[in-house]
């Protein structure tokens, strides 16, 4: 079994949900006692948000490629970014290791296309919905047609992870805004719906929805059990 290398904190309460999903899997495809190999290096997320917020990407970058070397040196086969919305700087982490990362839109990416969708709607951090770092990726790589939510309701579903899921509330109108946005983006011609933010499953399930959701969370976590069992 290869070592999943994990940079977390991002924020700590999706990063339980990465550790536990992890987990899991390989119990699943193992069974017994066995449970993953992990190297988890968790940064303290108000470090990062803060130089999000003033556009400091680069230290953002040097911040998350030191961790990476930190799992490197602890026995990590490749590293899982515990976040979509740091895959902004994924290049800049990989400057700093010679092991492999599992990028979360990939993984998303290539359950997309497995599952014959070609439009989908993105939900995530305001970052997320309107830079090209990660859409691009869905875009030049799987062959999608990518939608996201008009200003107003990028506007509060950035508001709502940052203000409520990543300091663990869960708020039932915040829940209704995001199914609203989710119909609203169906209404529009998108066959599904990225949860591209690793803390918005935590607010809504599928069992809320008709509309198909793709939480890129256990998305990212299951191709990590593929690679460690690969």
């Amino acid at each position: 079994m290869k070592t999943v290398g994990m940079i977390g904190g991002m924020s700590w309460e999706s990063t339980q949900s990465y550790y536990k999903a992890i987990n899991e899997g390989i119990k699943q495809q193992l069974g017994g006692l066995h449970s993953a190999k992990i190297c988890l290096y968790s940064v303290d997320f108000d470090e990062i948000e803060s130089r999000q917020r003033s556009g400091a990407w680069a230290e953002t970058g040097e911040i998350l490629g030191q961790a990476a070397q930190a799992v490197q040196a602890g026995g990590a086969d490749f590293v899982l970014i515990c976040t979509n919305t740091m895959h902004k700087v994924a290049p800049e982490i990989a400057q700093h290791i010679s092991i492999p990362i599992l990028h979360i839109a990939d993984a998303t990416g290539e359950q997309l296309k497995a599952d014959g969708i070609t439009k989908v709607g993105l939900l995530g951090t305001r970052f997320t919905m309107e830079q090209d770092f990660y859409k691009s990726r869905l875009i030049d790589q799987f062959g999608m047609e990518v939608l996201v939510p008009n200003e107003r309701q990028r506007e509060e579903i950035h508001r709502v992870i940052f203000d409520e899921l990543c300091l663990g509330i869960i708020n039932a109108s915040s829940k209704q805004v995001y199914l609203d946005i989710i119909a609203d983006l169906h209404a529009k011609g998108a066959q599904a719906i990225i949860l591209g933010c690793t803390e918005i499953a935590l607010l809504v399930q599928q069992a809320d929805t008709d509309v198909k959701l793709y939480d890129t969370t256990a998305i990212h976590a299951a191709k990590a059990v593929e690679w460690a069992l690969g």
